[in-house]
This record gives C-alpha cells, structure tokens and sequence, in this order.
C-alpha cells in the first residue's frame, strides 16, 4: 500500500465497468455509455470520438488506430487500423527534390488515415450501439466547445508556429494568435459537422464523400499527390495477435508494422533476469532494462516495416535462439558500446484509451496523430487535422521500412493486454512515440516484479535508452545517476515526461476492475 504523506493518484476501483483515458470529459464519456447499457467496444469507441476533438493535440479522425480486444473465454482479437501512402508516392522523386527524410510538417508525411473506418468495423462486428449515438458528446463538444485541460494548454502553446503555418490550421487553433491557457474554450465547428456527416452516413463519409474530396483536395493544393481512389480503397485489418510470456503472464501486442514486436523481444530479454532481486529503483534494475531496450530498437529500425516487406517473420525475430543471442551480448556490469540503430525521427504524441466492461471484455486502444497536432495541415471545410505517419518511412533506398505506394509505415502505436491462465488480467498502454515498447515493459515489471499497484506503477519514475541517448525523469534519486555513469551510460534529463500510461487491472476472483490513470497528463481512470 502507498504512503499517504506523498503525492499521488489513487487506484480507481469498479465492479461494472472502467474506462482509463488521458482527458476526464472523456472518460467520463465513456462512463456512461458504459452505464448506458453499452459494451467495452461502444465505450472505446464513444471516448475515441471524444478524444479526437478535445485533445487535437494527441489524436484525431485524421489519424490512425490500433485495438486489441479479448473477450471471457475468447482469444484475443488485434485490428489494424493503419492507413497507406498514397499509391503514386515516389521515393526516388522525394530524394532528387533533395529530400533525405520526410519532415513532420511536408505534405508527403500524410498517409490515409485509417481510424475511422476502423472504429466503424469495430463496431459492426463487435459493438452494440450506433456511430450516431456515440457521435453526439463528440459532436456536441466540438461545435459548442470544449475546456481547455492543463497539459493541453502547455503542448498547444509548444506548436504554435506549427499551427499558425498555414490558414487553415490557424483559423482553427490560433484565432487571434493566441494558444488557450487552461480553463479557455476551444470548439471546432468545421470538424463537428464532419462528425455528423459520419454520424449520419458512415465512413463512407470520409473515405468517398465531400469528406475525402476536402482532404484530397487541401493536399493536392499544397503538392501532395494523395488520391480519391486511395481513401475509398482503404479498408482496416484484424490481424494476428502476438505474445510472448513474462513470469507466468503473457503479454499480448499487435503485430508489425507496430512496434509490439519491440515490446515483446524486451520482455522475453527480461524474463532470463531476475529483476526482483534488485530494488525498483536501483542502477542494477534500469542498466538492466537500458540494455535489453538499446537492444530491441536497434532490431527495429534496422528491420521493422509493414509486413508484406519484412525481413524476418515474427517467428524468428522472437525465437529463443535469438533471444539467448541478443541477451549474451549484455553485460550486467557495463554497457554495451556496439549497440548502434539507424536514426529515425522522433516520433510523439498518441492518445490511449483502456476499457473494461461487466461481461469481462477489455479493450485495449490506441489512437494518433503522430506528432503534436500531426502534420498541421488541416483540410479546409472538414476541419480535418491530418496526422503525420509518413515520417515514421525511411528515404535510404533499399531499407526494408522505405517509402512507397500502398505501403504502411513503421509505426509507433502499440496498444496491450496482459493474461494469465487465459483470461485478460490487464489492459494498458504508454504513450510517446519510440517511449512506448520500454515503457510498457517498465509499468509492466513495477507490478509484476515489485507488487506494485497499477497506479504505483504508473506514477513510478521513468528512463529510455535508445542508441546513444539514455532519458531519464527528474524523480530518479541521484544514487541511480551515478551508478549508471559509472556502467559506461550518459544520462540526461528528459526535456518532456516520459509517456502516459493508462491502465487497467482485472481482479477475477473479487470481480473488481482496478484502473490507474497517468499525473503526466490531464487523464482519469473511472468506474461504475
């Protein structure tokens, strides 16, 4: 149990239901669908919507989505909602226009986006009430207006030059020049009228109607060579789930173009130690971890791509030959000086959301933009604010991850579901970009190897080592530091927190849901 002389969140506890998201009109949204009679599926989905117009810097319906959902006595089901580039991209042309990487602002970073017509599968095939229902809150907030939260009004003012590029964009979020500061309405009445088109009709709305037509030509207008044809064409994938086992769990992620794969190799690296033997905040631990992390990213920008492309199948990437390879090469007294990954952009802001109903099905999903308000660009009538996902594409002519037509990029995204004896024990999920496979893995360890809470380890201090870079949060004791310059690391101060988490634990022998949301953020876990 924590201390009550300290600062911190309490565990939220529920019997009927949960929802764990970063924005708290947002939960709360999902909340009383949830009351409503709703399921996880219609909840998850209800809170998305909402999402999209109250923290545009994070996620909106111009971005992507990734969902795993396990219902009791189910497997688990994974849906990829990734969008394509667009079939006439040219990698050769972006590189004579003297182009080595795509910028989070070019028009070229703009792929299809694929949420929309991934939260309308989901529930056709999985959900209980309509897209019009669960439109309203969203509708309603984006053209009455929505409060503006106190994290978002820190990231909305960090882009404001991004924001104010283009009149588009500035008309929407810069009137007057002038980012909100906490507690300032903000409203998208462009954006709520897209809503209802899709409310009313569907994706198609977006993908074939005056929707597309908006965005293709607002892209089209700045060079972008996005077609109708790859909107209407577009079409979301359920796709196999893949897991690998941590000290009698499983841990379940999407498979690529997703970085679970990431998640997975740090874990299975992990289960060969014994980490409990160390204290949660020891050097031992976090050299430990760096190490198994440097490790796996290095694996993944060296290979990771949209499957049709990689190199190696899911199989061998997690074999147990290669995992012993991999784990031979650290040395628990000294860091490993040959660890090098290709450098890749860096790669932001998502939203996630975690929800549990009472007939047992926990959804696990994740939604973005990629960046900090994506690419900034926003099709002008839609109010539409597409995301950036094309810079997560590699312009070296030849790599597995290199951009072209009708391919999906690597992505960052990674929603997941922890079980046990079969049944979810767990949904959760860590923003941040590259943060997200490292970070799963050290909210994952705080409970499973220290006993902690689900909102003790999410509040629990954070690092990232990637490469040559080691991250670390103010809140690691200044012991840590030391050691880990003595093992041969360079750490720093991270200039933002380390991700948010937002979680969901499931007690199956009380019937109790014990959820955590992240002080990182504006968030809140909730339950009925």
């Amino acid at each position: 149990m924590r201390s009550f002389e300290f600062p911190s969140r309490a565990v939220s506890v529920g019997s009927n239901g949960m929802v764990a998201t970063s924005n708290p009109q947002a939960a709360l949204v999902g909340l009383d669908v949830l009351r409503s009679g709703g399921n996880a599926i219609d909840a998850a989905v209800a809170v998305a919507a909402m999402l999209a117009v109250v923290e545009p810097t994070q996620t909106g319906i111009g971005g992507d989505c990734f969902v795993l959902v396990k219902k009791r006595g189910l497997p688990p089901i994974a849906l990829n909602g990734a969008g394509w580039a667009p079939r006439a991209v040219n990698a050769d042309q972006l590189r004579e226009s003297g182009l080595t990487s795509i910028a989070a602002d070019n028009v070229n970073a703009v792929t299809v986006p694929g949420a929309v017509r991934a939260w309308e599968r989901l529930l056709s095939d999985h959900g209980t009430m309509s897209l019009a229902s669960l439109f309203e809150p969203a509708i309603s907030a984006a053209e009455q207006g929505y409060l503006v939260t106190e994290r978002l009004a820190r990231d909305w003012a960090r882009s404001a030059d991004k924001v104010s590029a283009t009149l588009e964009a500035k008309e929407i979020f810069m009137p007057g020049r002038q980012s909100p500061l906490l507690g300032d309405r903000r409203a998208n009445p462009k954006l709520g009228s897209a809503l209802r088109s899709i409310a009313r009709d569907g994706a198609n709305a977006f993908y074939e109607g005056w929707i597309a037509e908006d965005i293709v030509s607002s892209l089209q207008r700045l060079g972008g060579v996005m077609s109708l044809d790859d909107l209407a064409e577009y079409a979301p994938e359920y796709v196999q789930p893949i897991s690998a086992e941590y000290r009698g769990h499983r841990l379940w992620e999407c498979p690529p173009s997703g970085q679970g794969i990431v998640a997975l190799q740090i874990a299975s690296m992990l289960n060969t130690f014994d980490l409990s033997a160390y204290g949660a905040l020891s050097t031992e631990r976090f050299h430990l971890q760096a190490e198994a992390s440097r490790i796996a990213y290095a694996e993944r920008d060296a290979f990771l791509c949209d499957p049709k492309f990689l190199p190696v199948s899911v199989e061998q990437w997690l074999s147990e030959q290669r995992v012993r390879q991999w784990t031979a090469q650290i040395n628990p007294d000294r860091r490993n000086e040959h660890v090098r990954p290709i450098p890749l952009p860096e790669h932001k802001d998502t939203v996630f959301i975690s929800v549990a109903d009472a007939d047992g099905t926990v959804v696990a999903f994740i939604n973005s933009l990629f960046d900090d308000f994506g690419s900034g660009l926003v099709a002008g009538d839609s109010g539409v604010l597409m995301h950036n996902r094309g810079c997560g594409f590699s312009l070296e002519a030849g790599h597995f991850n290199e951009i072209a037509g009708r391919k999906r990029p690597m992505h960052t995204i990674i929603p997941a579901l922890l079980t046990k004896d079969g049944e979810a024990v767990m949904s959760f999920g860590v923003t941040g970009g590259h943060f997200q496979p490292a970070g799963q893995l050290q909210v994952l360890s705080n409970i499973v190897d220290y006993g902690m809470s689900v909102q003790q380890a999410i509040d629990y201090p954070r690092m990232l080592a990637r490469g040559d870079t080691f991250e670390m949060e103010r809140t690691v004791p200044e012991s840590v530091w030391e050691g880990l310059r003595a093992k041969g690391h360079a750490p720093t101060a991270a200039v933002n927190p380390l991700g948010t988490c937002h979680a969901i634990w499931v007690d199956h022998a009380r019937g109790v849901f014990l959820g955590g949301s992240d002080g990182r953020r504006d968030g809140m876990a909730i339950g009925c």
